[in-house]
């Protein structure tokens, strides 16, 4: 509230008489003035302007009134809650969902009015007080008021208070007939106290089904292990729809491990219910069963989540498959499971192919293997994506078979992959090798992994012969090879591979020789000729490797790639330079700032920014005037970096 004295008390007139004025855009600004004084004596004026045609006056008035708040505010509006104009009864609702509690009896004393609709409004408004004192307000209305909507709102608004001291009058309210049920359920649901889980399950016995539904639905929400028993109870006395909801519910409150906690009768009975449920249109209540009978399924439910898997769409329904997938792996090894690998429906057999997939068992493996030959492409495909998921060495010669007669590309690559992870073996290695004249670049590459991932005296031999190849694809997966083996005796035929006249295989072998050689004045020493290297990809590359590799001997090379002809050769250089803030550089990256490369000059500020010192802030405050608007922007950014990190000390 204002001190009204002086010059003020004109202040307020000039305002309260710019509210009555004509001109919209002096009332909205008054309004708006009133807000930002908290003025108190223009309330009355602001609540009448909530009937304003104009809708600016309307929206001023309105955040006025909840910026004011108070009692006054309070009494003002709650008269409109009478008006037959539609937009200010409902602004004025708005605004005492928001402020009422600010005068909380004027709210309780709506719930004793004559008007219906005004007891409604009150419960709404009641609602959203988060005050437990409107808890027996509400509950009173409930309990005792004869209109059955505002029984209802009252429900409704207990239950977005959510509070614990509501249950009590909820519960009993579950006599009420079934309209008001509905928000009682609903809200119990919300404030979920041990005591509603009684009530509500008593309720059923009286419920129609609509109602039992809806109670079936909250118990499962309300998680409370107290209803399992109740619910179980239930089931073999519901109709079918009902005992599929109070089978989601149970599993939705024990979870799928838990049901094994069931007596063994109770898992048998629940199991069938659960495979029945199976068959109901409600997907969230065939997701329940299948996540259930993960864990309490047997022959019969196999098959069943079989089917029902085979039908989803690997697109649209891709997270449901991939749950069911493994709650039906959960199930283990079935016959479902086998018969399903020679199904005539391919949707049935990829499924089945991609359970077993995830299930650690040997039969798995014999039982696909056993149809590999049988099937068509695709499927064999699946059977080798399985296989490298549950299959160990012991199925090594099935795969070798496979590299033998197989041509798919996608067949050889995950042979390949299996044999190179799980196997690793000398002499498969020598087998795989042959792979590399393979016509497609795909299994070459995955051949060459494989190799190098085995390892070995005998493939390092094999490689170093092929160095000399005259084919340069040889010769490239030769030098790649002979990195990542990481023999030193190696390091003579990398040394020659820097001088190849292909320019793709000296750039590996820039990284090649990095891995034979940890210590970096060597590895300098043998790389540094390619420091002019006539091929902008092998500079570009040597560049990339030493800012890895950044030391005090790669800093100076760094700062000399800086003269380089290529502006992307640079920035590699720029950026590790930056990264690991080497002063030294600061007069060779200055001079770029002229470069007409945008892109490089950016890159020059950001690096400047990251290294600081005073040199480089002095650079930067005048680059910061240039006429090009992005590279102000980046200096004005690269100075704020410095300014944080060095302060004062510039």
């Amino acid at each position: 509230m204002i001190v009204v004295k002086g010059e003020v008390i004109d202040q307020i007139k000039g305002l309260l008489e710019q509210l009555q004025s004509d001109d919209p855009s002096v009332v909205r600004e008054a309004a708006f003035t009133a807000a930002d004084l908290r003025c108190e004596m223009a309330v009355p004026s602001l609540a009448a302007l909530l009937k304003s045609r104009h809708l600016g006056i309307q929206e001023a008035a309105d955040v006025a009134l909840r910026k004011i708040g108070g009692r006054e505010v309070v009494q003002a509006v709650i008269p409109l809650l009478r008006s037959d104009d539609a937009p200010a009864r409902n602004l004025s609702m708005d605004i005492l969902r928001q402020v009422g509690d600010q005068d909380f009896p004027s709210l309780v004393e709506l719930m004793h009015d004559e008007d219906t609709d005004i007891r409604i409004f009150g419960a709404d408004i009641l609602g959203m007080t988060n005050n437990v004192l409107a808890v027996t307000p509400l509950c009173d209305a409930l309990l005792k008021d004869p209109e059955v909507n505002v029984r209802y709102q009252a429900a409704v608004s207990l239950g977005e208070l959510a509070k614990p001291e509501a249950a009590k009058c909820l519960n009993k309210a579950m006599e009420d007939e079934e309209w008001v049920q509905y928000a009682v359920i609903e809200s119990l649901s919300k404030i979920r106290h041990i005591s509603s889980v009684v009530a509500l399950a008593k309720a059923l016995n009286h419920a129609s089904d609509l109602v039992a539904s809806m109670i079936i639905d909250a118990l499962g929400e309300m998680g409370n292990i107290q209803a399992v028993s109740l619910l179980l109870k239930r089931m073999d006395q519901s109709p079918g729809v009902l005992r599929n909801k109070i089978a989601k519910a149970i599993v939705n409150i024990l979870g799928g491990k838990s049901l094994n906690l069931l007596s063994r009768d109770e898992r048998i009975n629940f199991r069938q219910y659960l495979i029945i449920a199976l068959d109901d249109e409600d997907v969230d209540i065939q997701d329940a069963a299948i996540h259930g009978l993960a864990y309490v399924g047997d022959e019969e439910a196999s098959e069943k989540i079989l089917g029902l898997a085979a039908a989803m769409d690997p697109d649209h329904d891709h997270e449901r498959l991939e749950k069911t997938l493994k709650y039906l792996a959960n199930i283990g090894m079935t016959k479902s499971l086998e018969y399903g690998l020679v199904s005539k429906d391919p949707a049935v057999a990829r499924v089945a192919v991609a359970a077993l997939g995830l299930i650690s068992d040997p039969a798995v493996s014999k039982a696909l293997i056993k149809i590999f030959w049988n099937s068509d492409r695709d499927l064999q495909r699946d059977i080798i994506a399985s296989l490298h998921q549950v299959a160990g060495a012991e199925v090594k010669d099935f795969f070798l078979d496979v590299l033998d007669r197989h041509q798919d590309g996608t067949v050889l690559r995950g042979a390949l992959a299996f044999l190179g992870e799980k196997v690793r073996i000398p002499e498969v290695g020598m087998r795989i090798f042959a792979l590399l004249n393979h016509p497609y670049n795909d299994v070459k590459e995955a051949a060459l992994g494989a190799c190098v991932t085995i390892g070995g005296a005998g493939l390092n031999e094999k490689f170093q012969g092929m160095a000399g190849s005259d084919d340069p694809i040889q010769r490239l997966m030769a030098v790649y090879a002979l990195g990542e083996l990481r023999d030193p005796a190696n390091m003579t035929l990398l040394k020659r591979a820097l001088e190849d006249e292909i320019p793709d295989i000296r750039k590996v072998a820039i990284e090649a020789v990095s891995h034979l050689s940890e210590d970096t004045e060597e590895w300098l020493s043998v790389v540094i000729s390619r420091l002019h290297d006539e091929s902008r990809e092998v500079r570009l590359a040597l560049a990339e490797l030493m800012g890895k590799r950044y030391d005090k001997l790669t800093a100076p090379n760094l700062v000399q790639i800086l003269d380089d002809d290529d502006d992307w050769v640079r920035i590699r250089a720029v950026e590790a330079l930056g990264a690991h803030r080497e002063a030294s550089a600061i007069p060779n990256l200055v001079p770029l700032l002229e470069s007409p490369n945008k892109l490089l000059v950016i890159k020059v500020i950001e690096s400047l920014g990251e290294i600081g010192g005073t040199s480089a802030f002095r650079a930067l405050l005048e680059i910061s005037n240039s006429e090009d608007a992005d590279l102000g922007q980046a200096a004005e950014a690269a100075i704020a970096q410095i300014q944080e990190n060095q302060g004062e000390e510039l």
